[in-house]
């Protein structure tokens, strides 16, 4: 998957402003940023849900503006608001997907089963998405984003709301389909995650990439201890790496709302 020069503005405002990825077949990768970088509008580009103002997206060696189609009947997305259908059992919900991704009443029937054993769903099988936690919603959105097989999966805050247990099944599931040659473009706050899954990750700030590649060499290029020098030291922690890239660290020694101390 490759990006070239895309750019997306809302009226004035330039929520992603030039920015150049390049994501191999099978890496796990994360996408990181501050809150209002311009990570979701970035996975909204690359899944065809959003068109750029300008630049370019291939996706599995096309052209996302030229076959669009093409290129949604081969990924899977996990959005940030879900939209699922709320009047609908998961059941009902994965049927439609799967029957939506051509596949065969048989085969939607088999792997929705699956999928809601899997994610812990199919103990009250008469229940609606709408009564559903918003941890359950997630765990149903990513079985919809699964059922088809697909070779790239989108997840934009997939572990926000799920529980510890549901969470250690997920990031199990997620490196199997890493091993398996399915590529995962993650988007996360949750630093030690993305630093326990992700062989790669890009950071933006402000609409603009500011670092991309392997997370070992990245976190390498910082050592441990004073100073920002390369060299020397263990690797710093990715939340370390984050901090000083994006500039957020704060001056030693300041104090911070001394009056509740």
């Amino acid at each position: 998957m490759e990006t070239f020069e895309l750019v997306r503005r809302f009226g004035d405002f330039t929520a992603v402003d030039g920015v150049n990825l390049r994501v191999g077949r099978g890496q796990f990768f994360g996408f990181l940023g501050p809150n209002g970088a311009g990570k979701s509008t970035t996975i909204k580009m690359l899944t065809g849900l959003l068109a750029p103002t300008a630049g370019r997206v291939r996706v599995l060696g096309r052209d996302l503006a030229a076959e669009s189609l093409e290129v949604k009947r081969r990924i899977g997305v996990v959005p940030e608001d879900l939209n699922l259908f709320e009047r609908l059992t998961g059941a009902e919900m994965l049927t439609f997907t799967g029957r939506m991704y051509g596949l065969t009443r048989e085969e939607t029937r088999e792997r929705g089963r699956e999928l809601l054993a899997l994610m812990e769903l199919d103990g009250e099988p008469k229940k609606l998405v709408v009564e559903y936690s918003h941890g359950m919603k997630k765990k149903l959105s990513l079985a919809c984003a699964l059922i088809h097989r697909p070779e790239i999966l989108f997840l934009d805050e997939p572990f926000e709301g799920v529980d510890a247990l549901a969470s250690r099944t997920l990031k199990d599931l997620l490196l199997k389909l890493t091993a398996r040659g399915i590529t995962v473009f993650l988007t996360s706050h949750v630093l030690e995650i993305v630093e326990r899954l992700c062989t790669h990750i890009a950071i933006i700030t402000a609409g603009r990439l500011v670092v991309e590649g392997a997370l070992g060499e990245l976190r390498r290029g910082i050592a441990v201890g004073e100073g920002d020098g390369a060299g020397g030291g263990d690797p710093v922690s990715l939340e370390d790496y984050f901090i000083r890239v994006i500039g957020g660290a704060r001056p030693a020694g300041e104090d911070v709302l001394p009056w509740l101390v």
